[in-house]
């Protein structure tokens, strides 16, 4: 009986030290640097606006957190890698539509983006623009398509890999279209950028803060936002919608996720971090002079969001028949 009652008494008290640890390091969290999983490579929209944004959560979290370009296979080899990390509050995955295009094109992935990551907050949301080569003989969306109707199968197009927004977008156009093109993916954004600059390639769909600069430049030829509004920062380039392809927007954005498991006071505290960034006027005009626009959302909406964006890219993937290469 005695012995009983030392093991209830012992088990007791290791409850006790258990939950006693766990609130202290929830009121010390965050005690050291944490890791941000990008799952692209430097140089493209998601590793500038992704940068940006991590410096100002760095500040109001009171931690560095850490950039870790993971570049592969449209974003699978880094999400796998934060899938797969310990959910002890400091890797944080940089969440965004990708997450919800992959599952749709490949049969098996090495993890759940929904199942194996709790959604955080967005922080992020912009277009993708079409843009061509300078030497391109077109200057509208209806003069690029007849071009590409009168040569299928001639011209191509660049993306940051089979599966990323650039690809599916440019899918989608295809099936809004009718026009034949042939996909060329790229590990890194930047370096398709620099191909339709040279003329290698002859358009894209990629996400505006990457190539705004070579648009202002004049080094691109933008002819279309995919967002339902025109850009603010691009007043005078329409969208595709009112270039005459109906029903077509496209809106790419990004977010924070952390691994399944993750405590709830560790998630709350991340959240709030990010709010508390996204609120600052400096972190605005840097964004906006970026071409993107802060969003922050609930946890729970977030997670909505996700799914209504999963279901999208379902159908767009199925009409399509877009399919991995």
């Amino acid at each position: 009986m005695f012995c009983n009652r030392s093991l209830f008494q012992a088990g007791i008290t290791t409850i006790f030290a258990v939950c006693a640890g766990a609130a202290h390091a929830a009121d010390t969290y965050p005690s050291k640097p944490g890791r941000l999983i990008l799952p692209f490579g430097a140089g493209g929209s998601t590793d500038i606006v992704g940068r940006i944004f991590a410096q100002r959560f760095s500040e109001a979290w009171g931690q560095p957190l850490i950039v870790d370009n993971r570049p592969g296979a449209g974003g699978i080899l880094g999400t796998d890698m934060a899938a797969k990390a310990a959910p002890d509050g400091y890797t944080i995955l940089t969440y965004g539509i990708n997450q919800t295009i992959t599952p749709q094109l490949y049969k098996k992935l090495p993890y759940d983006p929904r199942r194996d990551f709790t959604p955080v907050s967005l922080y992020a949301t912009m277009p993708n623009i079409l843009c061509v080569n300078m030497k391109l003989p077109v200057k509208t969306v209806g003069e690029f398509i007849k071009l590409a109707k009168a040569n299928p199968g001639k011209y191509k197009f660049a993306s940051s890999g089979v599966g990323a927004s650039p690809h599916l977008t440019m899918e989608f156009f295809k099936t809004a279209t009718g026009v034949d093109m042939i996909h060329v993916p790229y590990k890194v954004s930047s370096q398709g950028y620099t191909d339709t600059i040279s003329g290698e390639i002859q358009s894209f769909f990629f996400n505006l803060p990457g190539p705004l600069p070579h648009i202002k430049s004049g080094r691109l030829r933008a002819l279309a936002v995919t967002s339902a509004k025109r850009a603010e920062q691009l007043p005078q380039i329409p969208t595709i919608m009112e270039s005459g392809v109906a029903d077509f927007e496209v809106t790419v954005w990004q977010g924070y996720a952390m691994p399944k498991g993750t405590a709830k006071a560790l998630l709350a505290n991340v959240h709030a971090a990010m709010l508390k960034a996204l609120a600052q006027p400096d972190l605005k005009k840097r964004f906006f002079d970026n071409g993107v626009s802060a969003a922050p959302v609930t946890p729970e909406a977030f997670t909505t969001f996700i799914n209504a964006e999963y279901a999208k890219w379902q159908k767009v993937v199925t009409l399509s028949g877009a399919k991995v290469e």
